[in-house]
């Protein structure tokens, strides 16, 4: 028995048509939304994931205004770019990009993203808000994993779920998501021992520690679901997940492909929570929950 491929392209497409309903709703009133991300560095593959930004914009009626700063870029001008765009009008939403110059880390820079713009839940007020359940955006790849365990109708209450990973990226704002969802939450980290202790009892397994073929067939059992949001670019510029997807395909009920999978659902979430942003803007509120 193969696993059931639980493809993100169509949910994906779902959501990029609720981001362009909402734009042109805000057109129509004479406040188009406007997505701002700002890149420092030279790396190609960040280059193209920022194109596959505007180009996905475009078709949402969503203005994106990349702001190219260049490898070269110190903290104190990445820290000015983020306070004038969290103090522009103009601008609803704002994306820092990484990777960043070397030296230059995110933690400070992240602050300057004013709330009610920080569509990606990267300001450390975003993840304390959602952890009190105050209104915030979630990071977007946090959204990403609930809203296709939804789209394919599997439900968490009461069930045993593992997350592999505790960035404030993915793990921690996922599990906070998961909690609201009445899940039975495990999350794994380096310290944890042998994977396997956790997985192989697991409803959901949702993977997120940027490793490649971490998770094997040996970790799972062929009631669980398996989440990859694992993106690994090989030496021959192919695109992997933290999954050993051969192995686990051959064990698990479901998996997530990569790519194909939790990003471009991801990618879809920004322009609608740019959408989103723009409407609670247009009303002078802070926006409103989501997840």
């Amino acid at each position: 028995m193969s696993a059931t491929l639980l493809s993100g392209k169509p949910l994906a497409a779902v959501i990029q048509l609720r981001a362009r309903d909402e734009a042109m709703k805000l057109e129509n009133e004479g406040a188009r939304p406007v997505l701002a991300v700002v890149v420092a560095t030279d790396d190609e593959s960040t280059h193209w994931y920022v194109r596959s930004i505007e180009r996905a914009a475009d078709r949402a009626g969503i203005g994106c205004r990349i702001v190219d700063l260049g490898p070269g870029a110190t903290e104190h001008v990445l820290a000015s770019v983020l306070k004038d765009l969290s103090a522009d009008p103009s601008v609803n939403g704002i994306i820092l990009q990484t990777p960043l110059p070397a030296g230059v880390g995110t933690d400070a820079l992240v602050s300057h993203i004013a709330p009610e713009k920080d569509i990606d839940g990267a300001n450390p007020l975003s993840l304390g808000r959602l952890a009190v359940g105050q209104p915030a955006f979630a990071p977007a790849t946090a959204r990403a994993v609930v809203e296709i365990l939804d789209h394919y109708d599997i439900p968490v209450a009461g069930r045993n779920v593992v997350v592999i990973g505790r960035s404030a990226v993915v793990g921690k704002p996922l599990s906070l998501l998961l909690l609201e969802r009445d899940a039975a939450i495990t999350v794994c980290h380096s310290k944890s021992g042998p994977l396997e202790r956790y997985t192989e009892t697991a409803d959901v397994v949702v993977v997120a520690a940027g490793r490649t073929g971490l998770l094997t067939g040996a970790h799972v059992s062929s009631r669980s679901i398996v989440i990859d949001v694992g993106t690994n670019v090989l030496a021959d510029g192919s695109l992997v997940g933290d999954v050993d997807e051969a192995s686990v395909l051959g064990v698990a009920a479901a998996l997530t492909p990569v790519p194909g999978g939790v990003g471009t659902v991801t990618t879809a979430l920004l322009l609608l929570h740019t959408a989103e942003a723009a409407r609670e803007q247009s009303r002078s509120l802070i926006p409103g929950p989501v997840g």
